[in-house]
């Protein structure tokens, strides 16, 4: 088998393939102590399920091992030691496991949710700094460190086994074939090698011997997750050092080495001379003109999140419920707080249409005009009429769904008004009721007449405001109806993680390219 042949190979789970593949079984309602809600994704040996934590109510991935394998000894226990090697590996760079154990089909592995996207996908999806690209390593490299300290190899470190989180923070996953390399030959047959892993980051010595590996075949893999990274590309198995910047040459040369005794021994050593680079002044001589527009793109992420307050306001009688999800898109989300003279209590939720850098740039804009005139008017439809005369003063193009709530707790009343965002939804005694303003969206007619609307606030009563009515034909208005008058027992925070968990788990995919926020409000009782 030549080289390219080689790499076009896909990833071996280190069981011969089923060649009769059973249809995915239907979702169980509990698996152990968890409640399943959704099906997830279905790997080489096992199926995922997304499933909500009994005691903490947080999101849950669960992973079973599929019942056709349940008859393999091997490889039941790959699937205990991979629960044990994430019970080890406490580390914030590495997947928590919440708990394992068995249940009527089979076994199972409880780990978290990771709000986020794989390392290739990130990849794909966005311009990536030198800056940037030598964080998530150094940070890929710490979750490595912790495991060969605790004496585990990782075995198929790559892309699609590195989270990116919406924080911006790093996950290793996948840890089905660390530390069990071969299959147990059948009673009769020789012993048969099988290759464990993925063909275009495994290291040499592993392709050629996969039970003689040591801690350097993952340095093998990181560097070839470091080139891609640093290149800003996937490489398809063709490394071509001379391509980076030239202070990564002589750190990546020495971890692809083919022989693992030319190697990095220890990712300590490893760390540290990428420590040294990111702290020299060759990295500054290294940057090129795509760096700059990459640490630019990075900065309207940072602006992007300016743009939303970093604490809840106090207010006596109210209890909060805040939920946000980024996506990976820059776009112009905006919510915020205000107290009135009156003692009223302002709320304005809301999103450009712009994306990118004009997106951002318009909000803050937006949220500058609505702070000045949250000073002279406590009426939406005030509000809002003087935001739109300002936007076409100043002549922004982005049309703007915006939202604004006004609570009167000294006379059981709200008022509230759309432009573009949908409905506001009151929740009482369990029951939702949708409370309708329908306006244009701002910055389309300067001379529009805005209507709000007027309602019941009393004690007891939650609302929940949102940046959407309709995401995708899977998660409709309807089933963020629906989500809410499930959830209508729950404090407002978990009300909204709840509802927020649901629209993943009917549209994941389309979640991901663009920012939803959802605030609930619930009237204290004294």
């Amino acid at each position: 088998m030549n080289e390219e042949e080689f790499h076009k190979r896909t990833t071996e789970p280190g069981v011969p393939p089923d060649q009769k593949e059973k249809p995915i079984p239907a979702v169980p309602e509990q698996i152990g102590p968890y409640k399943i809600e959704a099906f997830l994704d279905k790997g080489g040996m096992s199926l995922l399920y997304l499933g909500v934590h009994p005691e903490i109510k947080e999101t849950t991935v669960v992973k079973v091992l599929s019942p056709k394998y349940l008859s393999r000894p091997e490889v039941v226990e790959r699937f205990l030691n991979e629960a044990e090697i994430i019970a080890m590996a406490n580390h914030p760079n590495i997947v928590k496991l919440y708990g394992q154990g068995e249940w009527e089909e089979g076994l199972y592995i409880a780990m978290e949710f990771i709000e986020g996207i794989s390392l290739r996908q990130y990849m794909l999806q966005n311009s990536i700094s030198l800056k940037h690209a030598l964080e998530i390593i150094i940070e890929i490299s710490y979750a490595l460190c912790h495991l060969h300290t605790h004496g585990v190899i990782h075995r198929d470190l790559k892309p699609e086994n590195i989270l990116v989180t919406e924080s911006g923070n790093i996950k290793v996953i996948d840890f089905g074939i660390a530390q069990l390399l071969t299959e147990q030959a059948a009673p009769g047959e020789p012993p048969r090698q099988i290759l464990i892993g993925t063909p275009i980051y495994i290291s040499p010595e592993q392709r050629e011997n996969p039970e003689s590996v040591g801690y350097p075949s993952d340095i093998y893999s990181l560097g070839i997750v470091s080139y891609e990274l640093i290149l800003g590309k996937l490489s398809h198995g063709r490394i071509h050092l001379s391509l980076i910047p030239k202070g990564m040459q002589k750190i990546l040369t020495k971890a692809l080495q083919p022989d693992p005794e030319n190697r990095y021994q220890d990712i300590v050593d490893f760390i540290a001379d990428l420590s040294d680079y990111m702290n020299s002044e060759e990295i500054e001589e290294d940057k090129k003109l795509e760096d700059q527009l990459s640490e630019l793109s990075e900065d309207l992420r940072n602006a992007q999140k300016s743009l939303i307050p970093k604490t809840l306001p106090s207010w006596p009688e109210v209890e909060f419920g805040v939920e946000s999800h980024t996506g990976t898109s820059i776009a112009g989300l905006y919510y915020d707080f205000y107290e009135t003279a009156d003692q009223h209590y302002g709320i304005i939720l809301c999103e450009s249409s712009a994306k990118g850098a004009e997106g951002v740039v318009s909000t803050s804009i937006l949220r500058g005009m609505a702070r000045s005139i949250f000073q002279l008017t406590s009426k939406p439809g005030e509000l809002v009429t003087m935001l739109n005369e300002l936007l076409y003063q100043d002549q922004l193009d982005p049309i703007f769904a915006l939202s604004v709530l006004i609570l009167n707790p000294s006379n059981n009343q709200l008022t509230y008004i759309s432009t573009g965002t949908g409905k506001l939804w009151k929740i009482r005694n369990h029951k939702v009721t949708p409370i309708e303003s329908d306006n244009i969206g701002l910055g389309i007619d300067p001379d529009i007449s805005f209507h709000e609307v007027e309602s019941t606030w009393e004690e007891g009563d939650v609302l929940v405001l949102n940046t959407f009515s309709t995401i995708t034909d899977d998660f409709t208005e309807e089933h963020f109806a629906s989500a809410l008058e499930e959830n209508a027992e729950h404090p407002p925070q978990r009300l909204v993680e709840n509802v927020m968990r649901k629209s993943h788990t009917l549209s994941r995919r389309p979640l991901q390219e663009r920012p939803i926020t959802l605030l609930a409000f619930k009237r204290r009782t004294p």
